[in-house]
């Protein structure tokens, strides 16, 4: 018997429609002695036709079925025409333009957007310079621990630079205006707004929700490790003062000199950008570490420098009192060659070229930061993107595999090292998050290896110095490297502690990403209300600066526990509190706020037509 099967009609499964098999069998028989033959139904045939169409649309995924993971990195597909299919003028043209041209591209821009940091640290420089420095004259306030290290954020976020805010402290220590101890607060703090920059950097890639998503996750990486080893070792310092005792101990035998400012502020990058922001602005730095070791300066000193060299002229001043009149000769100093620069040729107060000064570095920044996202997302694709997205990310194969992050963290220690600031490394690396080319857990160890970097920098400028308060601020120094080494030996040699940095970052990027307008209001919150809040809060004293914040970190500690019980354990917890629905909205989500953000923001671009309408 011969058996075929047709297709007569279809059937709908799982949304789509299934072929429904119609089996006919040939069969040839003999009547009254006459051969028939007949096409007649096979039931039996149809019905296993259909298991196996159905059993193999089962196998089949379903794309409503898959779930959609935004951090996988994109595929970077190649759009362009083959180089065999190119013509020779073609050939010539993709040369000079796309490889060429956009690698000068690229190294221009980049160039341009490590000069706009080095602005954008003269801007914050200038608008609260003085006032950071300031902040350091509050002895009693520098011993609190948890008030040392917001003063490190907050004068680290203003002046744009760990490396100038430890080399305060380290000026400061030298003069024996501040002990090792509080130093050592004031350190951690800074390592935390060091991550501001890259932060900043991420929000150029706003327009894209997913780019936005990775580049947002791949700078608060650097937040997230920074915070929580702050959070771990700081009440560790503060009960064994580990991190002194090994310092000195390991400085036990050497004798004390000075470590002058100059030896500190040796910058390798600033020699090749230094020709071109020179033109722009001066910071006296000198001020800076004047205001912070408690020298008086007058009103009309400032930060701008706009002279170059002085004189010493005597001038003889009248002073009177009741009975007799005195002259008083005091040498003081005279400019006699103003500087070269844009700004030393206007009489403006700090505050005024600073605000300038800022506001055109984050338009070259972000002008820059578009424009290189741009030309990265059209050179990296096809197979060349392909392979060195593969290479930058992969492991080293078998027994290796575990020593790719470290040898990760070497070379971001040694770029930072090279280009003299971490902020500068993380922040090129923040695009090629964005981009795709560069993974959230290939970024966490290099940015590991960048904090230990930007420590090695003022060890290395502090051996170089002898004068006898060497001791004192190689140990701040060290302090420092010991705090980085600390944290990475508690966060990155087991897998399971390395994920919990990235897993936070990652949902701050998922945040972000739906409610683009948070990226703001964390950068405010935790880089500048947070440390201004508690620094004003440890100024009315220990009793009140105790009885806000222990309350308010108790909330926030049963808030940790209640939210990690509703995800991991919700039956340990009581059926109201399984959820957050029993508070305000504005309590437990932003979605209140958003819709309220969007209808002032649509409402001003609806108003904006009548404005313009009613003028003309």
């Amino acid at each position: 018997m011969y058996s075929c099967c047709i297709v007569e009609e279809s059937m709908p499964v799982k949304g789509e429609d299934i072929a429904l098999p119609i089996c006919y069998a040939y069969k040839q028989h003999e009547t009254n002695g006459v051969t028939n033959q007949a096409f007649v139904p096979d039931a039996a045939r149809a019905e296993r036709k259909l298991e196996e169409a159905l059993s193999v649309e089962s196998e089949k995924p379903n794309d409503e079925d898959i779930e959609f993971d935004p951090w996988a990195l994109p595929e970077l597909t190649d759009t362009s025409v083959p180089w065999a299919e190119l013509t020779t003028g073609g050939k010539v043209k993709r040369v000079l333009i796309e490889w060429i041209a956009k690698a000068i591209a690229i190294l221009t821009l980049l160039y341009l957007f490590i000069c706009s940091l080095d602005f954008m640290s003269s801007g914050f420089r200038l608008l609260g310079g003085k006032a950071a420095s300031e902040v350091f004259t509050y002895n009693e306030v520098l011993n609190n621990p948890v008030a040392g290290v917001m003063i490190g954020i907050l004068v680290t976020v203003l002046v744009q630079s760990s490396s100038t805010s430890t080399s305060i402290v380290v000026t400061m220590v030298a003069s024996g205006l501040m002990a090792v101890k509080p130093a050592i607060y004031f350190v951690m703090g800074a390592n935390i707004g060091t991550s501001v920059t890259n932060t900043i950097v991420s929000i150029t890639q706003l327009g894209d929700r997913n780019q936005f998503r990775r580049a947002f996750g791949g700078a608060t990486v650097h937040d997230m490790f920074n915070w929580l080893t702050v959070i771990i070792l700081l009440p560790l310092e503060v009960i064994t003062h580990y991190l002194f005792h090994l310092t000195d101990a390991i400085l036990a035998g050497m004798k004390d000199s000075t470590v002058t400012r100059e030896d500190l502020d040796k910058e390798l990058l600033k020699k090749l950008t230094k020709p071109f922001t020179s033109l722009i602005v001066k910071v006296d730095k000198n001020v800076l570490y004047d205001i912070a070791r408690g020298v008086e300066i007058g009103d009309d000193v400032t930060l701008n420098k706009r002279w170059c060299k002085y004189k010493t002229v005597e001038v003889e001043e009248e002073f009177r009192n009741e009975t007799h009149v005195f002259n008083i000769t005091r040498e003081v100093k005279v400019g006699i060659d103003r500087c070269h620069t844009l700004f030393a040729k206007v009489d403006w107060p700090d505050t005024a070229v600073g605000a300038v000064l800022l506001i055109a570095s984050l338009f070259i920044l972000c002008f820059c930061l578009i424009l290189i996202v741009k030309l990265l997302n059209s050179i990296f694709r096809g197979k060349l993107a392909s392979a060195l997205k593969k290479f930058i990310n992969a492991d080293f194969p078998g027994p290796l595999r575990y020593l790719t992050g470290y040898v990760a963290i070497a070379l971001g220690a040694a770029f930072t090292i090279l280009v003299q600031s971490s902020s500068i490394f993380t922040s090129a690396l923040t695009p090629l998050v964005g981009v795709g080319v560069l993974s959230i857990e290939r970024m966490f160890p290099l940015t590991l290896g960048s904090n230990i970097g930007t420590t090695t920098t003022a060890i290395l400028a502090s051996l170089a110095a002898s004068s006898d308060k060497l001791r004192s601020t190689l140990q701040v120094a060290l302090c420092h490297f010991f705090f980085n080494i600390s944290g990475i030996a508690l966060f990155y040699p087991i897998p399971f502690m390395r994920k919990i940095p990235i897993a936070l970052a990652k949902g701050l990027g998922d945040v972000t990403a739906q409610y683009r307008w948070f990226a703001l209001v964390y950068i405010f919150l935790v880089f500048f209300i947070l440390p201004t809040s508690v620094f004003g809060l440890s100024l009315a004293g220990t009793t009140v600066f105790m009885a806000v914040g222990i309350p308010i970190l108790v909330i926030i500690l049963l808030i940790v526990v209640i939210n990690v019980l509703q995800r991991k354990k919700p039956t340990w917890l009581p059926v109201k509190l399984r959820t957050w629905e029993f508070l305000p909205w504005w309590l437990h989500s932003l979605d209140g706020l958003d819709r309220l953000i969007t209808a002032c923001v649509c409402k001003s671009k609806a108003e904006k037509p009548t404005e313009v309408s009613s003028k003309l």
